[in-house]
């Protein structure tokens, strides 16, 4: 029930973020601090769905079509939450300096996560077990090209 009640809020929260790019700067942030501390927050939600997603597509975990559902829409809501949270003067956190330096080629990571996102979410709707494979992976390399770059171990 939880999860539910969480895809809930998520989409009435995606409904006020329709048509936002990945990198709009819409959210102002009273402390850097408070910035690093929201996308780290939707970054680790994201992840768990994510995780979730992953798990099943790699054979780790069995295959529930109702649970790959579910965790692809939160995904794919939540997919574009984090990046308004890299507004100028947001520095910190796990984040290297180049996501500031480098804005245009950040963003540019951060678009195609949102749109892989969208394609896993759209796979795993299917209940396929083949599509959301086909899907896990382009979408599972977004997420480490974006880390290679910017993103301090």
């Amino acid at each position: 029930m939880q999860l539910k009640s969480l895809a809930t809020a998520v989409l009435a929260l995606s409904a006020a973020l329709v048509g936002a790019s990945a990198s709009a700067d819409t959210l102002k942030f009273g402390k850097s601090e408070d910035a690093v501390k929201y996308r780290q927050s939707s970054l680790f939600v994201m992840s768990q769905h994510f995780g979730s997603l992953g798990a099943m597509a790699n054979g780790r975990a069995e295959f529930n079509a109702d649970l790959a559902k579910q965790n692809g829409a939160v995904l794919e809501t939540i997919a574009a939450l984090p990046w308004q949270a890299f507004g100028a003067g947001t520095e910190g956190g796990k984040t290297k300096p180049e996501a500031w330096s480098q804005k245009a080629k950040f963003d540019e990571h951060a678009n195609k996560f949102v749109a892989e996102a969208g394609k896993l979410a759209a796979a795993a709707k299917t209940g396929d077990l083949a599509q959301l494979k086909a899907a896990f992976g382009p979408a599972a390399q977004t997420c480490k090209a974006c880390h290679d770059a910017f993103r301090n171990r």
